[in-house]
């Protein structure tokens, strides 16, 4: 997948929103590979590409991480 300079990142509160995930099924989702993996930008701050989130969105039962 190519990013772009101008895509979109997703805090966590936004992610969960979208999703309707509670914050530890995400997290473990992420663990087993089957929803998106978080970008540190900084030292305690981690956000989502916007573009993965509808990704899994679309199919949530297909998704796995590369």
């Amino acid at each position: 997948m190519t990013t772009h300079s101008h895509e979109r990142l997703l805090r966590l509160n936004t992610v969960l929103d979208r999703t309707g995930l509670s914050r530890s099924t995400l997290y473990r989702k992420i663990e087993q590979g089957t929803f998106p993996r978080q970008l540190k930008i900084s030292l305690r701050c981690s956000a989502w590409r916007e573009t993965a989130i509808e990704q899994w969105l679309h199919d949530p039962d297909a998704y796995t991480s590369d």
